[in-house]
């Protein structure tokens, strides 16, 4: 008995890309294209949907609604039976990883052979992956680095003082010490000192390089500036 094709979403924002490669993969006899999206949003309403059923999500990096390492988390959680594959053009391997980390089987170019992703498709239906052991363990090393530098990271934004995050959040929105000043009601060489502290305890060397530390981790300037929370500051000179 002939068992039953598998069944494959593919998800790409780019029509031109993702309609021909649909139809080829339509020709093989052991798949079929079950369904296709071109957001987040819309690969979301598939999964959700029992009369779609998928066995292989083939899943491109950026989306216009984000990331679809995020589908791949989500898919992973939700459907445990499916598997998904990233087939991307990016080529920063951080992200590979972690698309491997949030559940994909495998990682693939768009610039491969039609072959080759037919093939990975077929493996990782299988439960193999497309990827050596080697090209695995490097990926999911890069994985654990980042992770173990946002833990880093998350533990020395914890240990900053109120104060220390208003000065954050005033870098993240490039102000000197005179603005600094002006915004948190304090001499321009009180802010200087509280910056020069900042960048040690932050242990980098430049404003500019505190501004993306704020903006990676989500440190507003308006968060700290707002209501009371100056007042209780305005005795410093």
């Amino acid at each position: 008995m002939t068992p039953p094709p598998i069944r494959v979403l593919l998800v790409d924002d780019h029509a031109v890309f993702r309609q021909p490669l649909a139809f080829m993969l339509d020709r093989e006899d052991d798949l079929t294209v079950a369904a296709q999206a071109g957001s987040l949003t819309e690969a979301r309403a598939v999964v959700v949907d029992e009369l779609t059923p998928i066995d292989v999500a083939i899943v491109d990096l950026r989306l216009p609604d984000g990331l679809g390492i995020n589908l791949i988390k989500e898919l992973k959680t939700s459907h445990a039976e499916a598997h998904s594959m990233l087939l991307t053009a990016d080529q920063d391997k951080l992200l590979h990883a972690r698309a491997l980390e949030a559940g994909a089987s495998g990682v693939i170019s768009k610039t491969a052979q039609l072959s080759d992703i037919v093939e990975g498709i077929r493996r990782i239906h299988a439960g193999g992956s497309i990827q050596s052991v080697q090209e695995l363990m490097e990926l999911l090393r890069l994985a654990g680095q980042e992770r173990e530098r946002d833990e880093a990271k998350q533990v020395t934004l914890a240990r900053l003082t109120p104060r220390e995050r208003q000065v954050l959040g005033t870098l993240r929105d490039g102000l000197d010490n005179r603005a600094i000043g002006d915004r948190l009601f304090i001499s321009p060489e009180t802010a200087r000192t509280h910056v020069v502290k900042l960048l040690s305890k932050l242990n980098v060397e430049s404003r500019l390089q505190a501004a993306i530390f704020a903006i990676e981790n989500g440190v507003e300037s308006s968060e700290w500036s707002r209501g009371g929370t100056t007042s209780s500051f305005q005795s410093e000179h």
